[in-house]
């Protein structure tokens, strides 16, 4: 694909990205901007998938065997210190790694620094989306993943409400889909 394809590719799915938070899931983009790579048998990875959905963020769904899975995230260049259980990429590579708050991943959709290729919250913090654990909530970072291989605070999320774009709840196991509302 060439500059101006993969220019007008990532408008759009940053079109579909925003407009699902904005409007509150009401739009939807017409194709699946993210693939999830994930193994079938993990609980947090599908309420992750869940999260992204009440948040109008569309996403493809791959099921993988721990070893397909860990190839695959080497493929992509995820350090094992920046690894969780699942990994979201873009048509245009760019990857997300773990638990990132949909608020997190639309800000980077929309305007990311150059070089970064992405971001990661390695492991599963508890309370992050996706590992919702009753009141149970752990800050964490969301680390941005370099071109380089370096990574970098993108931000902290220092408080569960912080995960979660305005007015925009989220219950685990509720069966969430594209535009629909928690």
């Amino acid at each position: 694909m060439n500059s101006i394809g993969q220019a007008q590719r990532m408008a759009g799915l940053v079109l579909g990205v925003i407009s699902g938070l904005v409007l509150g899931g009401a739009a939807q983009a017409t194709e699946a901007p993210l693939t999830v790579y994930k193994d079938a048998n993990c609980g947090c990875c599908t309420k992750w998938v869940e999260h992204l959905a009440a948040h109008g963020v569309a996403a493809q769904v791959v099921d993988l065997d721990a070893n397909a899975l860990a190839a695959r995230k080497q493929e992509l260049g995820i350090a094992p210190a920046q690894q969780s259980c699942h990994t979201a990429v873009t048509a245009d590579g760019l990857v997300f790694e773990g638990h990132v708050p949909a608020t997190s991943l639309a800000r980077f959709l929309a305007s990311h620094p150059a070089g970064a290729r992405g971001l990661a919250v390695p492991g599963m913090p508890p309370g992050s989306p996706g590992m919702e654990m009753g009141d149970r909530f752990v800050p964490y970072t969301v680390w941005q993943l370099e071109a380089d291989g370096k990574v970098s605070a993108y931000e902290e999320v220092r408080d569960r409400a912080a995960q979660y774009g305005p007015g925009k709840g989220y219950e685990p196991g509720k069966g969430y889909a594209p535009g629909k509302q928690p």
